[in-house]
């Protein structure tokens, strides 16, 4: 049995054991979407796939850092950090690259916990969708540099003077691509073995940086193989002696890092494509117009879920391929929404203001629970931006926030995020968001100490 083809518990057991396996891996994502898991026993993990099995909810009251926040309520010192009861998704076996035959099953935090977990939030917007007649679906695109350095040789250049794997400003290259054909064969085969297959892969302005398009899914599977691309890219690079990371920019002298979202909805009753209408402009029909109005204007009340570090908010600037206003227009790259028109199994609407850092749950739950509030609402998008959208003057209800700090008030007081992902969710990610904002103002920045400390 191949993994991929696991659908019931029976078959879950059957494939560990057709393995001879003693263990296996599970995994689920915190806030920040970084994998937490563990092997389990393959008793326990028979026991589990009734049952569900408890993990220590410190994962959802921790920081990147493993430091606990001090501002929420669903978990803290108050509680005791008990276990929380997840169940495991049987569906999202998988193969475990380097592993030689080990199991991969991701997990999703329930009960209570249920309400804050990235995962459930995702799932909670795709259920509303099909209760509205709609079939989701979506394609991540990330960019991540590749550094010839180790964990151990960042720390000791205190993360400066960083070697890239490879020099200067080269996208598209093929000379790039074919030196380093190993690791890229190695790359994709590792994205076909774990199922997060790519359709392309390529290198992109800077050094040392690669964008990948894995293969558009219905959308939870979308996300998932969304975090498994960034988790398993990272494990494959320490193990040539390279870093990856998806920081939403780690250098001012070069392009950000992005995490672009295309997004499509398919009717349920299996006829076709509810965004494609022929004879109208752009192909664009009624749906897809008002999805397009809700992400619009809903994208500055969310922006912390597709923004969601202070590093996010140094890629917002113009002339460097991100988006500095709610803006949207037809084959526009400029923009944050990018319409692409094309035929009935292509029309799409592709969000350009993620960074590649977005936990994909959360990224993905925004820009499509935003579209369905605007499809609910019957909401009408603005005038559509032709040309270099940097370039004009925007409204000032199209501006988003500027910081982390005002992204997370935005969201406290979104009523449509509420709406969408529940109060218990919606507060509990802003005060992670504004520990984050005051873990970095407890801070003395190079910049800083550079500009005052001799001449002030």
């Amino acid at each position: 049995m191949k993994p991929r083809k696991v659908s019931t518990i029976q078959e879950a057991k059957q494939i560990v054991e057709e393995r001879g396996l003693t263990h296996v891996k599970v995994g689920l994502f915190d806030n920040d979407g970084v994998m937490r898991g563990k092997y389990i026993s393959r008793e326990k993990f028979f026991s589990s796939l009734h049952n569900g099995f408890a993990f220590c909810d410190v994962a959802l009251g921790w920081d990147v850092h493993d430091q606990l926040y001090d501002n929420v309520t669903y978990t803290g010192w108050h509680t005791g950090y008990p276990d929380a009861p997840a169940r495991i998704l049987v569906h999202t076996c998988r193969e475990v690259a380097f592993e030689d035959g080990m199991l991969l099953f991701i997990a999703e935090f329930a009960d209570k916990a249920e309400t804050v977990c990235p995962r459930a939030a995702l799932r909670r917007v795709v259920e509303r969708a099909v209760d509205m007649g709609f079939d989701p679906f979506a394609a991540l695109e990330y960019e991540f540099f590749l550094f010839d350095e180790t964990p151990e040789s960042i720390r000791e250049k205190n993360y400066t003077n960083l070697k890239p794997m490879t020099p200067g400003w080269f996208g598209y290259s093929m000379i790039r691509n074919s030196t380093h054909a190993e690791l890229y064969h190695e790359l994709i085969a590792l994205s076909e073995q774990m199922d997060f297959p790519l359709e392309g892969i390529h290198t992109e302005t800077g050094p040392g940086v690669i964008e990948a398009a894995i293969t558009v899914d219905d959308a939870l599977n979308a996300a998932d193989k969304g975090a498994l691309f960034k988790t398993f890219i990272k494990v494959l690079a320490q193990r040539h002696g390279l870093m990856a990371t998806f920081m939403a920019k780690w250098s001012k002298d070069y392009p950000g890092q992005s995490g672009h979202i295309h997004i499509s909805l398919r009717h349920k009753n299996s006829s076709g494509s509810a965004f494609y209408e022929a004879g109208k402009q752009h192909n664009m029909s009624d749906i897809q117009r008002q999805f397009v109005a809700g992400q619009q204007k809903l994208m500055p009340q969310l922006l912390c879920m597709m923004a969601p570090t202070i590093n996010s908010y140094t890629r917002l600037i113009p002339g460097f391929w991100a988006p500095t206003d709610a803006t949207w227009g037809v084959e526009n790259r400029t923009t944050a929404l990018r319409v692409i028109p094309g035929s009935e199994k292509s029309q799409r609407v592709e969000h350009r203001l993620g960074s590649a850092d977005a936990n994909p749950y959360l990224a993905l739950a925004a820009a499509l629970g935003a579209g369905l509030y605007g499809i609910e609402k019957q909401w009408e998008p603005e005038v559509p931006i032709k040309g270099n959208s940097y370039d004009q003057k925007h409204p000032e209800h199209l501006a988003l926030p500027r910081t982390l700090w005002d992204a997370a008030q935005a969201l406290k007081g979104s009523a449509a995020a509420r709406n969408l992902f529940g109060d218990g969710f919606v507060d509990h990610f802003a005060a992670s968001r504004e520990w984050e904002e005051r873990e970095f103002r407890k801070h003395i920045t190079d910049w800083e100490m550079d500009r005052y400390f001799e001449i002030i």
